[in-house]
């Protein structure tokens, strides 16, 4: 593949999972990848594999709850390939399962912390940096079925979800006319290390989708790079369920 020959992109969250599958599926389809993740071994082993494979791409250290460290990642997006074409913005976690009434504060708080001011934090310097850049460009924020439903036992995950398609909608209005596409990917049940808490959940999740099995971080990124790239053009403001029927019951 072709379709994003030339251009730039970032993914957070890289170092594992969909965010992974993301900057190689990117890679593959010709654009130059910066990763960044928190766990700085795993998202150079990511790079260190594209590089191998004939691509391009630069693999940093960064935490999505800090501001600070994703503008430095966009500004070593810029400062390494020239400009910032595309992003996805991935980065999450989950928390223990608990009713309301019983989840802790901190797990509330970090919940929201990652998976949502992570997502504005990152989508705030990725848009100045298209905006300056001039050319426009396209986001995909990593959202999820539980963010159009909701799940019990999970408050914090569902609510930041929610949140980032809310997000998502709201970016995609104001910059619609300044060439700059948002839209969101919303899984259901992917077999990433996320799932792995125990054998049971991971055989459990998978029986819950029509389809009657886990998806795979690839068919993930399958939707994530088609929203990127041009083909997508007319799409934005837009939440594609990638949930193996598991919204249609």
């Amino acid at each position: 593949m072709t379709e994003c020959s030339g251009k730039v992109a970032l993914v957070t969250g890289a170092g594992s999972g969909i965010g992974a599958a993301c900057a190689r599926q990117l890679a593959s389809a010709g654009a130059q990848v910066v990763l960044t993740d928190r766990h700085p071994d795993r998202v150079k082993e990511v790079a260190a594999q594209i590089e191998r494979d004939g691509g391009a791409a630069i693999a940093l250290e960064a935490d999505v709850t800090d501001p600070d460290a994703i503008e430095r990642a966009v500004q070593a997006a810029v400062g390494t390939f020239g400009r910032l074409d595309l992003a996805v913005n991935n980065a999450g976690i989950t928390a223990g399962r608990e009713p309301v009434g019983t989840t802790p504060a901190e797990d509330w708080q970090r919940v929201l912390d990652v998976n949502l001011s992570g997502v504005f934090y990152s989508m705030r310097a990725e848009i100045a940096a298209m905006l300056h850049g001039g050319g426009g460009g396209s986001i995909v924020n990593m959202a999820s079925v539980f963010g159009t439903v909701g799940f019990a036992g999970s408050a914090p995950y569902v609510a930041a979800k929610h949140g980032v398609i809310g997000l998502t909608k709201t970016a995609a209005l104001e910059y619609a006319t300044r060439r700059i596409r948002v839209n969101a990917v919303a899984p259901g049940f992917v077999d990433t290390p996320l799932l792995h808490v125990d054998g049971r959940r991971q055989r459990g999740a998978a029986l819950m989708a029509p389809i009657n099995r886990l998806g795979t971080a690839e068919e993930v990124a399958e939707v994530v790079v088609f929203l990127l790239s041009d083909r997508a053009s007319l799409v934005t403001g837009s939440v594609y369920l990638a949930d193996g029927g598991l919204s249609a019951r």
